[in-house]
């Protein structure tokens, strides 16, 4: 079973050294990699960049996100040139959202299109990892339509997928099956959201299209300001979800940390992982 841990670019000099200072604290739980998300219409991709080739140094794989639409062929290809010559080896191939203004969709509709791309482009250089959604991508037609797009994925090339976050356990496990009877043996690694910040957490879920269960929301709403107490029973609410989980063999746990340590670690000591 392998951790990995999602970050994103900082924005300031304060928010470099904050990410250093996480980073500090959960290196030593010993992830496989560390993914470092990307912005779209390229807003942080040299962020991004500079972030991956940073953290690579100190010897822990980074994998940089990478979006496609609204992209053309040709910067796609220079992206994973710079990738190349940068010695980055993994990659996280998305769709993405079409940047504010923007209206042409671009060479690659899918992050299918991505995935055959670059496997066109640089053959096995990279390990691709994909989006998997165990409550279904917002955008989807239908379940059956989420799962042949994951499928469709996996055809052109990737090697593994990691999940938007959730907090039903039963959907995850649900894809994960439902992807085997179609005959991906490929990793389905869960995304887990600590929990921290109630607010924060209604406004991505509402966004991405996560659930919060009804008890969860609830029981959140009603610690008001009283973080300690939001933060005690998230950590409750994970770990159990993720104990669960690891009983039933999952490949590993992707933290989307928020470029925060303490919640992260917090879970993960739980779980008795890593050497926290």
């Amino acid at each position: 079973m392998e951790l990995s841990f999602e970050f994103f670019p900082p924005k300031s000099a304060d928010g470099i050294e904050k990410l250093r200072a996480t980073r500090a604290r959960l290196m030593p739980l010993k992830p496989r990699f560390v993914s470092v998300t990307f912005g779209a219409g390229g807003s942080t991709q040299q962020g991004t960049l500079d972030t991956v080739i940073e953290i690579a140094r100190s010897g822990v794989e980074a994998a940089p996100h990478l979006s496609c639409i609204g992209a053309s062929a040709a910067s796609i290809a220079a992206i994973l040139g710079q990738f190349r010559e940068n010695g980055i080896r993994r990659i996280v191939a998305l769709r993405g959202d079409l940047p504010s203004g923007m209206v042409e969709i671009g060479e690659f509709p899918y992050a299918s299109d991505l995935v055959r791309f670059i496997r066109r482009e640089t053959g096995d250089w990279f390990h691709i990892e994909v989006a998997a959604y165990p409550e279904y991508h917002p955008q989807a037609r239908s379940p059956r339509d989420d799962l042949d797009n994951l499928v469709r994925k996996f055809e052109a090339g990737a090697d593994s997928a990691i999940t938007q976050y959730f907090f039903n356990a039963d959907a995850y496990f649900r894809l994960r099956d439902d992807a085997s009877r179609r005959g991906i043996a490929a990793p389905i690694v869960p995304g887990i959201m600590p929990i921290t910040n109630y607010a924060q957490l209604s406004r991505f879920s509402a966004m991405c299209g996560a659930e919060v269960p009804r008890w969860i929301g609830r029981r959140l709403e009603s610690f008001g300001d009283d973080r300690e107490s939001i933060r005690a029973f998230g950590l409750d609410v994970v770990s159990a979800m993720c104990e669960r989980l690891l009983a039933e063999g999952v490949p590993g746990l992707h933290f989307y940390t928020l470029n925060g340590a303490a919640a992260t670690e917090a879970v993960c000591r739980r779980l008795g992982l890593g050497a926290a």
